[in-house]
């Protein structure tokens, strides 16, 4: 493992107590981190509003915020105040992750949404609580939707083969089987709370004790079955005690939530009833279930001041032995042995330093024996280890059944370390407690760590997809491309995939990643059409040698977005053929007619779709010629649209089959070289700058970088805020509307996380035409990335 970057507050002068203590993180699958900050006491609040640098104007209590960033703009950092009371207990996203709960010590739990589509500015959507009853787990109900992936397939040229639906249901559906949202908690007090939001709105809520004998409950975790029941697990905190298991039912009954538990099989964990370890570790610190949508393993960590051990635990069916006076009695046909269902013990490990922090995978690989073998064969381990941190600064990769180790980082203070500054064992031993992780959470790949330290540092790691493993490059480039297929798939963003691509590979990727879309039935390839040149430009830019590439898939991400949009305007007067729409003949008579009178020289879908729109705009143009674009020729009698008509033509019949491609004659290529002498072609600067991190860390060089202080690029002031445009003093552009926005923008602006793209945050535009097409882009960029607000005049 490798630190890729760390974030860290502004230093402040030397104390001998930590700043603040870091207590929970969460990483969506949009690459979203929010993480909390907790102040413990009075000496660490003295001088906290000036030195967390926060794009804030006044101060405020930073003792219960949320802090939200985007993994490839970790400085810009945007702070919640979020209005609870006690310490934040949880955090969770949604599975779109585009929501976020927040929940306390006194029961409070808050839902929180992006204003305006935007990962810089959110707000409270709802609310509910359990007066004075500290949250100890947290969840959204389950939508039914789950995906399996198969590495066994991973060589399949069918994307359907290697990724999958699975059945599983929902934990509450609506009036047709449509899932309904909500979220469950579990208190200190042993209660379970359910929100339901009901479509109008408004909230549902209810609470149920876990069983008629309520207790403490220390520790929890919720988990789903794919019958649509819910599964929480919870101890009391001493390991001499059962880890109890129940299971919950939640309905709607006469417009009131219903809530039934149920009590299933408990465990004593194995290292209580072994002599030798008996008192050793008393406290049990660490609950999870392995995955939330298999109920059936969990993993316990037992701790002391002086170390830990883990272990893992399966529930099984097993036959119901029979009493001996029963034993001769002769059996009934069809009569099957009783079976009930127990917890046994998969694996522990050794005695460990004291475990700070765990993350599980998120990566929804079968783990039954088979596909353990199939992984050893293949090689791919993402997703098959879950990480441990340790007191002393370390983290070990364990497999997440056997326990066996897979990787070891041992500790960031040595790498992380300052020029000119001491070495970092001098600096522990002046003062402060040793670096550790409080809290630590895998990217939705498995091939990044995200952990927040007990100085308020926030480190990225990466995690190789060979957990240390010798691997051929053929062979790391088929784990990444079946990473980034699995991400086109599942509508996942595919950073923390780009960690593991080096400048290299970029080639390779781009190819391979073509071939296989190729191969998909013509109704995937339509779906995928946008993600897979979204996916194409952000490789693009990790390379010097393909970055001029990566303009063309901008471009062409814009292109398909206005013909689709063109089509879309097409209204018959009377349809003859009802089986198409009037795109899809257009785009069949295209197709048929080759006549360069009638009306990206590789690209020959791109080349047929700029030949459908020539003609659309030209039939409206007869109807009505404000329709018609203005073009600047040196000629008043040329017909610019005839001559970008027949050029095009012929360009496209050169390539409109792409497995027998022909090299257009040199008599067409004279032909595009005279273009600009005859008609003036504004050049399209389309490509925006980039100012994210992902192409800084490609080398094994980590960044240190501080939260409000955007990474300064070579020979740019460091006091300054990051350009988002292109060239200083020049004119900027609005990358969606093609507008130029002058040299100093007054207008406020947004900025995609993925590409950069940027363009105003409130439209100029009264037209209804292009206030539709403005509409496609309010929640997403048109590479699918998320908006983030920039400011409206750069210093």
């Amino acid at each position: 493992m490798e630190i890729a970057y760390v974030c860290e507050w502004e230093k402040r002068p030397k104390s001998n107590h930590c700043p603040s203590i870091p207590l929970v993180c969460a990483w969506s699958c949009r690459n979203l981190i929010a993480f909390t900050t907790d102040l413990k006491n009075e000496e660490d609040d003295k001088g906290l509003d000036n030195d967390f640098i926060i794009n804030i104007t006044r101060p405020v209590d930073l003792s219960h915020m949320i802090h939200i960033i985007d993994t490839d703009h970790p400085w810009d950092v945007y702070s919640i105040n979020s209005g609870h009371n006690e310490v934040i207990s949880c955090l969770e996203w949604d599975q779109s992750g585009s929501r976020l709960l927040s929940a306390d010590g006194d029961g409070q739990i808050k839902c929180w949404g992006m204003t305006e589509h935007l990962v810089n500015s959110w707000e409270c959507t709802q609310s509910s609580s359990v007066e004075g009853d500290p949250i100890v787990s947290l969840s959204w109900l389950h939508n039914g939707v789950k995906l399996a992936l198969h590495v066994e397939k991973s060589g399949s040229t069918n994307f359907g083969e290697k990724f999958s639906r699975v059945k599983f249901s929902p934990s509450l559906t609506l009036f047709g089987g449509k899932p309904m949202e909500g979220w469950l908690a579990v208190t200190v007090s042993g209660l379970v709370t359910v929100s339901l939001l009901k479509p109008n709105g408004t909230l549902l809520t209810a609470s149920e004790s876990l069983c008629r004998l309520r207790g403490r409950v220390a520790l929890a975790d919720i988990a789903f079955t794919g019958g649509g029941n819910i599964v929480v697990a919870a101890t009391d905190g001493s390991s001499s005690s059962p880890v109890q298991f129940y299971k919950v039912c939640v309905s709607v009954v006469n417009e009131k939530c219903r809530i039934d538990t149920e009590l299933l099989p408990s465990l004593f964990m194995r290292c209580t009833t072994d002599p030798v370890r008996r008192d050793k570790y008393p406290a049990v610190t660490h609950l999870k279930f392995l995955t939330r949508e298999n109920s059936e393993q969990v993993l316990l960590c037992a701790s002391s001041q002086m170390g830990s051990i883990v272990e893992c635990w399966s529930l099984r069916k097993e036959g119901l032995p029979v009493n001996n006076i029963f034993q001769h009695r002769s059996p009934v046909v069809g009569e099957k042995q009783p079976m009930i269902l127990k917890w046994r013990i998969l694996s522990a490990t050794n005695d460990l330093d004291r475990v700070s922090a765990v993350a599980l995978p998120k990566l929804p690989i079968s783990i039954s024996n088979t596909d353990l073998k199939v992984a050893s064969d293949t090689k791919f381990f993402p997703g098959l280890g879950l990480a441990l941190a340790f007191h002393d600064g370390s983290i070990q990769i364990l497999h997440r059944l056997s326990l066996h180790t897979m990787g070891v980082f041992y500790g960031s203070s040595g790498s992380s370390q300052r020029v000119g500054e001491e070495p970092a064992i001098k600096r522990q031993r002046a003062g402060g407690p040793t670096l550790h992780f409080k809290a630590l959470q895998f990217s939705w790949t498995s091939l990044a760590l995200v952990g927040v330290d007990n100085h308020g540092k926030l480190h990225m790691l990466r995690v190789s997809p060979s957990m240390g493993q010798m691997l051929d490059m053929n062979t790391l480039l088929r784990h990444l491309l079946f990473l980034l297929e699995y991400c086109m798939v599942t509508g996942y963003d595919w950073w923390d995939v780009l960690l593991h691509a080096q400048p290299g590979m970029v080639h390779n990727l781009l190819e391979k990643l073509h071939e296989e879309y190729m191969r998909q039935n013509q109704a995937l390839q339509q779906v995928l059409s946008t993600r897979i040149v979204a996916v194409k430009a952000s490789l693009c830019k990790l390379s010097s040698a393909t970055a001029a590439r990566a303009c063309d898939f901008h471009a062409k991400l814009l292109l398909i977005a206005i013909s689709s949009t063109l089509k879309s305007l097409l209204r018959p007067h009377v349809l003859n053929t009802p089986d198409k729409s009037p795109g899809d003949r257009l785009s069949e008579i295209c197709a048929k007619n080759t006549d360069t009178g009638f009306g990206f020289l590789r690209d020959g879908a791109s080349l047929g779709m700029l030949r459908e729109m020539l003609v659309m705009i030209r039939i409206w143009g007869l109807l009505k010629p404000g329709c018609l674009p203005i073009y600047t020729a040196t000629s008043d009698n040329q017909d610019s649209m005839f001559l970008l008509f027949r050029l095009l033509t012929k360009l496209w019949l050169c390539s409109r089959d792409e497995s027998h491609p022909q090299d257009p004659d040199e008599t067409l290529i004279d032909e595009c070289c005279l273009l600009p002498s005859q008609l003036l072609v504004p050049s399209m600067d389309w490509l925006p700058i980039n100012d994210g991190v992902i192409t800084k860390i490609q080398s094994k060089h980590p960044l240190r970088l501080q939260f409000g202080k955007p990474y300064t690029l070579p020979g740019v002031n460091p006091n300054a805020q990051v350009e988002v445009f292109r060239i200083p003093a020049s004119q900027r552009m609005d990358h969606l509307r093609c507008l130029h926005l002058g040299i100093s923008p007054t207008e406020d602006s947004k900025a995609c996380t993925r590409c950069g793209c940027v363009t105003m945050l409130r439209s100029p535009n009264k037209t209804n035409a292009m206030r539709q097409w403005e509409q496609r882009w309010i929640k997403n960029c048109l590479c699918g990335g998320l908006w983030r607000r920039i400011p409206s005049t750069l210093t």
